[in-house]
């Protein structure tokens, strides 16, 4: 028999056994798998390990995605986590280049999948609060919501929360700077029912300019004087 000669349901059974862009290849051999490789039914999740893999033509997003990972474990995620204003002209050239990848990303799936329940965001360092806030508002389905590493995150997407998140069910900032232990304590006591977690994350030195790190310096020379 013939691969061509399998029914819809078989075809997608064996589509989904393939990454993207095995899928992407096979859909190019005739108009038949191309139709499978078009099904939204086949795209329910979606992983991706680094930024570029985005803006790929081997993958469709629509009403099916239910489940979406980006996580990027690349030593480059590293220079994405400096503080902009430590930067050095290499490393902002290099962050330049995709710095609106995974949001403009983003945009497209709070636009194309109201029917998301999962969410899992590793080493993005470029992705902030008005973006999550944006997605727990277009996603009113969302259940999970994880971000690791990601250091412009801050109390605003948990505050957040409360207002657009009313189906989540779990939320992890973990090493994400920028989030506070108030702003944890808050969220627990307005949304008991969330399992939170927030390892490292409150413990972490968190961004600042520079002229405010000055002031803090200035204050510790009066206390020691004193």
């Amino acid at each position: 028999m013939h691969i061509t000669q399998l029914n819809r349901e078989c075809l997608l059974h064996l589509f989904s056994f393939l990454d993207k862009n095995s899928r992407k290849n096979l859909a190019k051999t005739c108009h038949k798998l191309l139709e499978v490789f078009q099904d939204p039914l086949l795209w329910s999740l979606l992983n991706f390990h680094s930024p570029v893999e985005l803006k790929k033509d081997n993958f469709l997003l629509g009403p099916a995605l239910k489940y979406l990972s980006i996580c990027w474990y690349s030593e480059r995620v590293k220079v994405c986590n400096i503080e902009d204003w430590l930067k050095n002209s290499f490393q902002k050239d290099f962050c330049n280049r995709h710095e609106n990848t995974v949001s403009d990303f983003l945009l497209d799936v709070c636009n194309r999948c109201p029917n998301l329940l999962s969410l899992t965001l590793s080493g993005c360092g470029h992705i902030t609060d008005d973006c999550i806030v944006l997605l727990l508002r277009s996603c009113p389905r969302l259940r999970t919501l994880k971000l690791e590493n990601c250091v412009r995150i801050t109390d605003r997407t948990l505050q957040a929360v409360p207002l657009h998140g009313g189906s989540l069910q779990t939320l992890h900032v973990d090493f994400c700077r920028n989030i506070t232990q108030a702003g944890i304590e808050t969220l627990r006591e307005k949304c008991p029912s969330v399992m939170l977690r927030a390892e490292r994350s409150a413990n972490m030195i968190p961004d600042s300019q520079p002229e405010k790190k000055l002031l803090l310096e200035k204050a510790s020379r009066k206390l020691v004087q004193l």
